[in-house]
């Protein structure tokens, strides 16, 4: 036995995929000790929020102030608020207002805002502009008021005495917060989806519920098809017959058309996690059954069988003390694959509709329906559906890398 470990984790392929795996598997336990939210919380009044750290203003402007004079601040604060496509809209609108092309020059912030400035009235309405563009100037102009203006911004506050409001300080340009001193700050690495809840935290507990429905599926349809794999392929005959007619019935019925119809018939009220998990193990035991069965088939009538029969022990006896020894490495082998297929299989019925229901547990399927049904692949926001998906192929790569490993190790073909 220490010899076979010895010789498993000599394999480079699946000490990669054992890495792999483990550390996503210790992610799963150590995260939620660090990290206590619930994962479904929403915390974002809003939906998809990009990853970065949050710093609740208000705690902010109470905290100490510190003065950095940093070369490039003010030009970056421009760049934010003055980029090029508010620039050449403005040119747009200048241009149109009668100003000349040729004294025009996008470049320079300071000039672009002095024309601007002298030239443009909201009220105004030019040739052939329509009330939505005139609208967007409006914001436009909203949006650039004072952006090169090195004042700092005064904060104002009601006086409790007579209700005026009056000058309770400023904020200068050059003040800045360490994040260390503000009270709220939360760091939110994958933003938030699409009803305000943490994806980073989502993510890592749905990655845990994806791995025990990938658990119970393989092992639920590694017992059923080795069970019936043992019985084809030792006792023969009827039993054989019997078992193989069932095994053909459900290789014609595609595995995961099965796993729908099941899935729909179930009710959404009704499917849990391990609900799914065990309709995904009963209808992926097909392929189990009938590779068991063939390479019992070429066991039973080895020497130390029969041998086990002239002894007069029992046909349990000697499938399980004559027989699987011989096939454990497959078995485990199949359980691995299993558990990968049940992992996809999940996803597959989550993104269509047909998971475990979402008001309970999230799951990686689930993650890429919410995902689907709210557009994210088609707004951009990458932070909503890529991890999940990045997260799905490393589960699944991992775990075949093993199996992969696996095999050249006991296969001696594929050793030499």
């Amino acid at each position: 036995m220490k010899h076979t470990v010895q010789q498993v984790f000599r394999s480079g392929k699946f000490l990669v995929g054992f890495v792999i795996f483990t550390t996503l598997l210790l992610t799963t336990i150590i995260y939620p000790l660090i990290i206590k939210y619930p994962p479904l919380q929403i915390i974002g009044q809003g939906t998809f929020f990009p990853p970065g750290i949050y710093v609740n203003v208000y705690d902010s402007i109470g905290s100490p102030a510190y003065t950095l004079s940093l070369d490039e601040a003010t030009a970056k604060r421009v760049a934010t608020k003055l980029g090029d496509e508010p620039r050449q809209a403005m040119k747009e609108w200048l241009v149109a207002a009668g100003v000349p092309e040729s004294e025009i020059d996008v470049t320079d912030a300071a000039g672009l805002m002095e024309l601007w400035a002298n030239n443009y009235d909201p009220a105004r309405k030019l040739s052939g502009m329509t009330y939505a563009k005139q609208m967007a100037y409006q914001r436009l102009n909203n949006s650039v008021q004072g952006v090169l203006s090195t004042e700092g911004l005064i904060i104002a506050a009601n006086n409790l005495e007579s209700g005026a409001l009056e000058q309770s300080g400023s904020v200068a340009q050059t003040a800045y917060v360490n994040v260390t001193d503000v009270p709220n700050v939360r760091v939110l690495p994958l933003g938030t989806d699409n009803f305000g809840g943490d994806v980073l935290t989502e993510l890592v507990a749905a990655l845990a519920t994806s791995l025990q429905i990938g658990f119970v599926a393989g092992i639920v349809a590694t017992l059923i098809g080795l069970t019936l794999g043992l019985l084809a392929g030792y006792v023969a005959g009827s039993v054989d017959d019997i078992i193989m007619f069932f095994t053909n019935i459900f290789t014609v019925i595609p595995t995961f058309v099965l796993a729908i119809l099941i899935s729909f018939s179930i009710g959404q009220e009704r499917r849990g996690p391990f609900t799914i998990a065990v309709v995904i193990g009963v209808t992926s035991w097909v392929w189990t059954a009938r590779a068991v069965r063939a390479q019992v088939i070429s066991l039973r009538n080895r020497d130390h069988v029969n041998l086990s029969k002239l002894s007069g022990h029992s046909i349990a006896y000697i499938i399980v003390s004559d027989i699987l020894p011989y096939i454990a490495s497959y078995v485990v082998m199949a359980l691995i694959l299993q558990i990968s297929a049940g992992i996809l299989t999940e996803a597959g019925l989550s993104i269509l509709g047909l998971g475990p229901r979402t008001t309970v547990v999230p799951t990686l399927g689930l993650m890429m329906n919410w995902a689907l049904i709210y557009q994210a692949p088609i707004l951009g926001y990458w932070w909503a559906y890529l991890p999940v998906i990045v997260t799905i192929a490393l589960v699944s790569f991992s775990l075949n890398l093993m199996n992969t490993g696996l095999d050249q190790v006991f296969n001696p073909a594929l050793r030499e």
